[in-house]
C-alpha cells in the first residue's frame, strides 16, 4: 500500500452515512480560529494510508480542525443515549464530534469541533489538556495491545475555552473502525422504534460481525460476540493495571474497544479500591469494580437487545458469555506477566497470591512485573539475584515468601530463563502512561512547548523495549503525582 501523498486524494466511503438521517445530523464542524498542529501519529495514520510527510503540509491543520472540508467527507454527528453513574440519561449524541466519514475501514472523528444538536448546554469544544491525554493514551494502549480507538493528530488554536478555569481549544482526530457504542442501541429501545433499533442492528452485523449472519439467531449471536469481547477487553485493562474512569454505556464500544479517554489512570502503588475519577464520588468505576461494571453494561446492552432477540434464554447465555471470556483472557495475561506457558489448575492461587501482596506491599503495579522478569529460575543467592524485585517492595520477608512459591512453579516448566525472560519483558510493559507524564507534557504545552507530547508519543510506541533516554518514566512517581487530580471535565 503506498502512502498517500496529498489529503485531498484520501479515499472516502461512509458507510454510517448511508443509515437512515434518523442517525444522525448532517452539519459542518466549526473549526478553530488559527489552527496550530501540536503531535501527530504516524502509526495513526499508515492506518488510513496517508504519509506522514503530510503533518508538514499547511493544509494539515485546518483540515484536522475543521476549518477545511476534505474532498469526499460527509461530517456529521451521530444520536445516542446511555445510562450514565447507572442512571439513565436519556438522550445524549455527539456533543462536540463530527464524523468526517470512513477510509480504508476507519472512520474519522473530530473531537471538540464544535456545537451539534446533541451539545445540550455545552460549548462543543475540548481542550489542549484532554486533547492530549487522549492522543498519548490512544497510541500508548495500542502499542500494549489493548483494544482501543486511535488517534491521528491534535490540532489546537489560543481560542478560550471556559472549564474550572479558562484553557485554550484543541481538535483531537480520533480513528476507529465504528463509533458505534451500547448507548446507540438503547436509544431506540428507549424511544420504542424497533425498526430503527433492527437497522442498526443489521448495519452492525453486515459491517463488523458477518459471521453472526449464519446463526439461526444473529441477534442473539451479535450479544454473544459483542459480550465477550467486552469481556476480553475489560481483562485486558485488569492486566495492564489501566483504568477507564467512566464506564457510561455511552462510551462503551459495540467492537470491545477503548472507547473516549477522559479521567482514566494507571495504577501507580496497588490499591485494587483505587478511584481514577474524582467526580466517582462512589467508587462505582473503581479498578476492582471494571469487571462488574463492564457485565453491567453488557446487560443493559442486553436489554436494548432483548425485542429483536425475543428469546429470554439465549439473551441470557449470551450475557452469560462475558464472564468465561473475561476470566480466560485475564488467567492467560496473567500467566504471561508471571512467565508461566503452561495453564495449570493451581495458578489461579498464585495470580490471587500475586495481587494479595501487590496490595499488602502497595507495590507499584508496573515496576513489579517488570521486575519479576529479571530474576532466574533458580538461584543459590536470592539476595543478590532477588533484589530487582525485593527493592519493590517494603516488607523483604513477604516478598521472598512469595518469590519461593512462584519460583517453584515457573521451575516446574523447565523453561530456558532466556526465553521466559524475553517472553516475559514482551508482556510486562516498560513504560505506562502515568498521570504525571501526561501533566509535565500538557504544563509544556499550554506554554507553547510542544516537544514533551513528541518525546512522550515516542517512548509510549514501544513500551516493550527499556531504552535509556526514558529511563526516567520508568522510575517511581515523583511525589508531587499524588496531588494530581482528574475529572470529566476536558
Amino acid at each position: 500500500m503506498n502512502p498517500l501523498d496529498t489529503l485531498d486524494t484520501l479515499p472516502f466511503d461512509n458507510g454510517f452515512a448511508r443509515l437512515p438521517e434518523a442517525f444522525y445530523t448532517r452539519l459542518p464542524p466549526e473549526g478553530l480560529p488559527e489552527p496550530h498542529l501540536v503531535a501527530a501519529s504516524p502509526a495513526a495514520a499508515a492506518l488510513i494510508g496517508l504519509n506522514p510527510a503530510q503533518f508538514a503540509h499547511p493544509d494539515f491543520a485546518p483540515s484536522f480542525a475543521g476549518n477545511r472540508l476534505l474532498p469526499g467527507s460527509e461530517p456529521l454527528a451521530a444520536v445516542y443515549s446511555g445510562h450514565q453513574f447507572g442512571m439513565w440519561a436519556g438522550q445524549l449524541g455527539d456533543g462536540r464530534a463530527h464524523l468526517l466519514g470512513e477510509v480504508r475501514g476507519w472512520e474519522i472523528q473530530l473531537k471538540g469541533a464544535g456545537q451539534t444538536p446533541y451539545s445540550r448546554f455545552a460549548d462543543g469544544r475540548a481542550v489542549l489538556r484532554s486533547s492530549i491525554r487522549e492522543f498519548l493514551c490512544s497510541e500508548a494502549m495500542a502499542a500494549l495491545g489493548v483494544p482501543t480507538t486511535r488517534a491521528l493528530a491534535i490540532v489546537g488554536s489560543s481560542a478560550p475555552v471556559r472549564r474550572e478555569r479558562v484553557e485554550t481549544a484543541a481538535v483531537v482526530t480520533r480513528l476507529a473502525p465504528s463509533f458505534i457504542r451500547f448507548g446507540s442501541f438503547e436509544h431506540w429501545l428507549g424511544k420504542g422504534d424497533l425498526e430503527r433499533l433492527r437497522q442498526l442492528a443489521d448495519y452492525v452485523i453486515e459491517r463488523y460481525y458477518p459471521d453472526c449472519r449464519a446463526s439461526d439467531a444473529p441477534y442473539a449471536a451479535l450479544l454473544e460476540a459483542v459480550a465477550q469481547r467486552t469481556g476480553e477487553l475489560v481483562a485486558h485493562w485488569q492486566a495492564v493495571g489501566f483504568m477507564h474512569g467512566v464506564l457510561n454505556t455511552d462510551n462503551m464500544s459495540i467492537l470491545g474497544l477503548t472507547l473516549d479517554y477522559g479521567p482514566y489512570g494507571f495504577m501507580d502503588a496497588f490499591d485494587p479500591g483505587h478511584i481514577c475519577n474524582h467526580s466517582d464520588d462512589l467508587g462505582r468505576y473503581s479498578y476492582q469494580a471494571q469487571p462488574q461494571i463492564g457485565h453491567w453494561n453488557v446487560y443493559a446492552l442486553t436489554r436494548a437487545l432483548a425485542p429483536l432477540i425475543r428469546d429470554a434464554a439465549r439473551s441470557r447465555a449470551a450475557l452469560d458469555s462475558y464472564t468465561p471470556a473475561f476470566e480466560a483472557r485475564f488467567m492467560a495475561l496473567l500467566r504471561a506477566k508471571l512467565g508461566l506457558a503452561e495453564a495449570r489448575e493451581e495458578d489461579v492461587d498464585l495470580v490471587g497470591e500475586t495481587y494479595a501482596l501487590l496490595e499488602q506491599q502497595k507495590a507499584d503495579y508496573t515496576r513489579f512485573f517488570r521486575a519479576l522478569g529479571r530474576l532466574p529460575a533458580h538461584t543459590d543467592d536470592p539476595a543478590t539475584s532477588d533484589a530487582p524485585l525485593l527493592d519493590e517492595l517494603p516488607d523483604r520477608d513477604a516478598g521472598a515468601r512469595w518469590i519461593a512459591h512462584w519460583r517453584t512453579r515457573v521451575a516446574a516448566e523447565g523453561r530456558p530463563d532466556a526465553e521466559r525472560q524475553a517472553a516475559m519483558n514482551r508482556a510486562n510493559p516498560c513504560y505506562v502512561l502515568r498521570n504525571w507524564m501526561a501533566e509535565g507534557a500538557i504544563r509544556a504545552a499550554e506554554g507553547g512547548d510542544f516537544s514533551e507530547v513528541h518525546r512522550l508519543l515516542d517512548c509510549l510506541s514501544d513500551p516493550y523495549t527499556a531504552r535509556p533516554p526514558y529511563a526516567a518514566y520508568a522510575a517511581l512517581p515523583p511525589d508531587w503525582a499524588r496531588h494530581i487530580a482528574v475529572s470529566c471535565s476536558s
